[in-house]
């Protein structure tokens, strides 16, 4: 088989290398398997853009109709990822910030940054001033199920709570306790 794109059924264009049988297994020499690990966490990162996809598990390798196998499944040239080397592009994203181990203090489940937290922050911020709700208090779930659907829905709650996080270190969020839990007050740039 030749290499080439393949757009799969959720309509995302795979790359060529996706055909490539070594691609989907770890290679000997370490200059290689660099090589292959940039190009499979460019892959990761935009899939999951593609398919709004936060959480990506260790699990998701051995995993049939997942929201993942699209990927880490090529059946025309019957190969798969295997879970330790899913594991280690993991790790990888994790040292580079591109991911974080959600739940925290363990290494099989990563929420996926195809946004960085400060992106999600300004995004964040963006939706709360167009949506005319400066200085409003909101719940989570407002954000994240809101009655229109807007970038941050389904957004997952850590994530969240990283971008609240960096908007306070500029004085844009405020964590407020309320009867059902937190909600948080986003205030006017300062000037």
């Amino acid at each position: 088989m030749s290499l080439s794109t393949h757009t799969t059924i959720s309509g995302f264009l795979l790359p060529s290398i996706h055909s490539a049988p070594p691609f989907f297994t770890e290679q000997p020499n370490p200059t290689t398997q660099s090589i292959a690990t940039e190009q499979w966490i460019r892959l990761i990162l935009s899939y999951a853009r593609h398919r709004k996809l936060f959480v990506l598990r260790v699990e998701d390798a051995e995993t049939t109709d997942g929201d993942w196998e699209e990927i880490l499944r090529n059946d025309r040239i019957n190969r798969k990822v295997l879970p330790g080397h899913l594991s280690n592009f993991m790790k990888v994203m994790v040292e580079r910030n591109l991911a974080g181990y959600e739940p925290p203090r363990q290494m099989r489940s990563v929420l996926v940054y195809w946004r960085l937290p400060e992106e999600w922050a300004e995004v964040l911020y963006d939706w709360v001033v167009s949506s005319g709700q400066l200085s409003t208090i909101l719940t989570f779930y407002d954000i994240t199920d809101p009655p229109i659907e807007s970038p941050l829905t389904n957004i997952p709650i850590p994530l969240l709570r990283k971008a609240i996080a960096i908007l306070g270190k500029t004085g844009r969020s405020q964590l407020i306790a309320i009867a059902d839990g937190e909600g948080v007050r986003f205030l006017p740039r300062s000037k």
